[in-house]
C-alpha cells in the first residue's frame, strides 16, 4: 500500500502556477476507482485481498501517469522553463525597434499573465523553440524569471501557422511586419496554404502582402522599423515611387545614412524616406562638348549616350541653322564616305 501512495503523490503533484492562463488547464487525475471485492473463501480478508487491492491501485496509478503524460505532450500542462533554453522561431515575424519597458514591467507588477507556446527544438536536445511569445521570453529574460509555456509537438508549417494566427487574434503586428513575415515564409519553402493559414487572409491578400515587400529593398524596410502608424496604403504608395524611379534606393539610403534619420522613431523614419523621395533633383548634367564657331560664338552642344549623338543647336545663334544644317547632312554624309575610302578621313 505504501507503494501506492508514492505513485498517487507523483501523479497528484501539482503543476505550476498559471495553468489557467493555457488553452486548457490539465485536469487533476481521476480519483482511482475501488478494487473489486474478492470472492474467494476468505472474501476480502487476508493477504491476498490486500495482494488484489495493491495490483488494482498500482494498475490505475500507471494509468492516471500515463494519461498526465500524454496531456504534458499535447501541450494541456503549463511549465516554467528557463529562458536561456528558448530559442526564437526560425522565421522573423517582427522588426527589431519593438521595445519591452512596459511589459516588463507590466510583468514585475503582475506576473506573466499568459504562457507562451513552444516546441522540444528540432535539432537541439534539451532546448526548446518558440512559436508565439517573443517579446514576453525577452521580457522575462530581463527580469531573470522563468517562462511559463506549453509544450507541443508541432512541425514546421504547425509552429508557423500557430505563430502567424496568434499574431493575428493579437493585432499588435504592423502592417509591413505582416508583409514581411508572409515574403520570409515564402523565401523558406513554405505553401501558399500554409501562408493563407498563418495569416488568415485569401490568394488575393497573401500576394499583396508579398509584392508590397518586394518592390522595396528590405535593407530599408529593415530600417525604418514596423512604423505602426502606417498602414497599407502609404507602403504600398511607397513601393510605387521604387517601381518608377530607379534612383529611389540610392536616395534612400544617402537619407537613412544620416546622423539626423538614427534619432527618429520609426513612423519618423517613414515619414523621412517619403520626404527624400519627394525632393526636388537637379538634373545630371550631360556629358559632351560645347560647339563654338571661329567668331568664338557658341553654336551649340554635342553629347553622346551609347550609341547615340546628340546636337543640340543653341537658339541664340541663329534658328535658321539647324535646318541649313540638316540639308547639309547627307551630303556630309557621302563626303565622309568618299573620304573614308580614299583614306584621307581621320574618323574611323
Amino acid at each position: 500500500m505504501a507503494r501506492k501512495g508514492v505513485l498517487a503523490d507523483l501523479i497528484e503533484k501539482k503543476l505550476p502556477t498559471g495553468n489557467s492562463d493555457a488553452g486548457g488547464s490539465a485536469e487533476p487525475p481521476a480519483e482511482a476507482p475501488a478494487a473489486a471485492p474478492f470472492q474467494g473463501s476468505m472474501g476480502t480478508r487476508g493477504a491476498i485481498g490486500a495482494i488484489s487491492r495493491s495490483i488494482a491501485g498500482l494498475t490505475n496509478a500507471a494509468s492516471d501517469a500515463e494519461r498526465l503524460r500524454a496531456q504534458l505532450t499535447a501541450g494541456h500542462a503549463v511549465v516554467e522553463i528557463d529562458p536561456q533554453l528558448l530559442d526564437p522561431s526560425p522565421i522573423a515575424d517582427r522588426l527589431d525597434s519593438h521595445t519591452v519597458g512596459e511589459l516588463v514591467e507590466s510583468i514585475r507588477a503582475s506576473g506573466q499573465q499568459v504562457p507562451i507556446l513552444v516546441r522540444p527544438h528540432p535539432q537541439s536536445q534539451g532546448r526548446y523553440q518558440i512559436a508565439y511569445g517573443h517579446r514576453r521570453v525577452r521580457a522575462l529574460k530581463e527580469i531573470g524569471h522563468p517562462v511559463k509555456a506549453v509544450v507541443r509537438q508541432l512541425t514546421d508549417a504547425e509552429l508557423v501557422v500557430a505563430q502567424g494566427q496568434e499574431n493575428n487574434a493579437r493585432r499588435d503586428l504592423s502592417y509591413i511586419e505582416r508583409a514581411l513575415y508572409a515574403a520570409r515564409l515564402e523565401e523558406a519553402g513554405y505553401s501558399r496554404e500554409t501562408l493563407m493559414a498563418a495569416l488568415s487572409v485569401d490568394k488575393t491578400a497573401l500576394s499583396k502582402l508579398i509584392s508590397s515587400v518586394a518592390r522595396i529593398p528590405r535593407d530599408i524596410i529593415e530600417a525604418i522599423g514596423p512604423a505602426p502608424a502606417l498602414g497599407r496604403n502609404r507602403w504600398v504608395a511607397l513601393a510605387s515611387k521604387f517601381d518608377a524611379d530607379k534612383q529611389a534606393a540610392a536616395i534612400v539610403r544617402r537619407a537613412l545614412a544620416s546622423p539626423e534619420f538614427a534619432a527618429l522613431d520609426t513612423d519618423q523614419r517613414f515619414e523621412a524616406v517619403e520626404q527624400a523621395l519627394q525632393e526636388p533633383r537637379a538634373k545630371p548634367k550631360a556629358a559632351g562638348k560645347t560647339i563654338v564657331s571661329g567668331s568664338g560664338r557658341k553654336v551649340g552642344r554635342i553629347s553622346q549616350s551609347g550609341r547615340d549623338l546628340k546636337i543640340s543647336i543653341d537658339k541664340k545663334f541663329d534658328a535658321a541653322f539647324a535646318e541649313f544644317l540638316v540639308s547639309k547632312l547627307p551630303s556630309l554624309a557621302d563626303e565622309f564616305a568618299a573620304a573614308r575610302e580614299e583614306g584621307t578621313s581621320d574618323v574611323t
